[in-house]
C-alpha cells in the first residue's frame, strides 16, 4: 500500500509545518509513503496538479496537506487505519479558521446551485466520527479513485464553482458522485496564523483570542 502526501504551496513553508511533515514520513508506517509540492500561487491550480500526479500514480490513498498546518507524527497512521476499519473514502481532520471567531471549517450543509450556494455550518460538533457535507482541505485523506471518479463525471476537480473556493467546489462534485466525507475532531490539528501585534489590536490578544497554533 502507498499514500501520496499532496502539498499544495506558495515559495515559503513555515518552519513548524517542515518539521511535523519531517516526524510524520519519518514515523514507522506499514506503509509506503511519497511526498508532492506544487509551488504556484493559484491553489486550486496547484491542487489539481498534484490530483492528476496521484491519479497516475501507483498510491492507493492521497492525503492532501496544506503548508500553514501542524500535525502530529502519527496523524496519517491514525487516519488510515480509520479508512480502511470503515471503509471511508474521504476522511478529514478538523482544524479552525485563522480568524475571529475561529469556527471550525466544517459544513452540515452545502449547495452549490445556479441560483446560489448555501453553505451552513455545525451548531456543535460531535466528539466522534461523524459525516459532513463540506470541509476545509488542510488535512484531508481520501482513496485515489474519488479523484478519478470527480474527474470522469465532471471534467474538472478542484476548479471553483462561481465564487466558491477549490475545496468545497470539489466536495460537491464528489458527494454528486455518490462518496460520503467523514471528519475525525479528535484528530490533533493547528492551523498557524502571522501576525503583529500593535497597540490598536493588542487588547483583542488579551482578551483571549490570542492567534496560538492549535497542537
Amino acid at each position: 500500500m502507498k499514500v501520496f502526501i499532496a502539498i499544495p504551496c506558495m515559495d515559503t513553508l513555515s518552519a513548524r509545518f517542515a518539521q511535523c511533515l519531517v516526524n510524520l514520513v519519518n514515523n514507522k508506517h506499514d506503509f509506503d509513503v511519497e511526498v508532492g509540492f506544487h509551488i504556484g500561487s493559484l491553489v486550486y491550480d496547484s491542487r489539481n496538479k498534484l490530483a492528476e500526479r496521484a491519479i497516475n500514480s501507483d498510491c492507493d490513498y492521497i492525503l492532501w496537506l496544506d503548508s500553514d498546518m501542524t500535525f502530529m507524527p502519527d496523524t496519517l497512521d491514525i487516519m488510515v487505519k480509520e479508512l480502511e476499519d470503515n471503509n471511508y473514502e474521504i476522511l478529514a481532520g478538523m482544524y479552525y479558521r485563522r480568524r475571529p471567531p475561529f469556527t471550525p471549517t466544517l459544513f452540515k450543509e452545502l449547495r452549490i446551485m445556479p441560483t446560489g450556494t448555501v453553505a451552513k455550518e455545525f451548531d456543535e460538533i460531535p466528539e466522534e466520527i461523524f459525516e459532513v457535507a463540506g470541509c476545509g482541505f488542510g488535512c484531508v485523506l481520501m482513496k485515489r479513485n474519488v479523484l478519478w471518479n470527480v474527474l470522469c463525471q465532471h471534467g474538472y476537480m478542484f476548479s471553483p464553482i462561481d465564487n466558491v473556493g477549490e475545496d468545497l467546489s470539489f466536495c460537491w462534485r464528489a458527494r454528486m458522485c455518490g462518496h460520503k466525507i467523514y471528519c475525525d475532531p479528535t484528530i490533533a490539528l493547528g492551523h498557524e496564523i502571522r501576525t503583529t501585534i500593535t497597540k490598536s489590536n493588542r487588547g483583542i490578544f488579551n482578551n483571549g483570542y490570542a492567534f496560538k497554533t492549535q497542537t
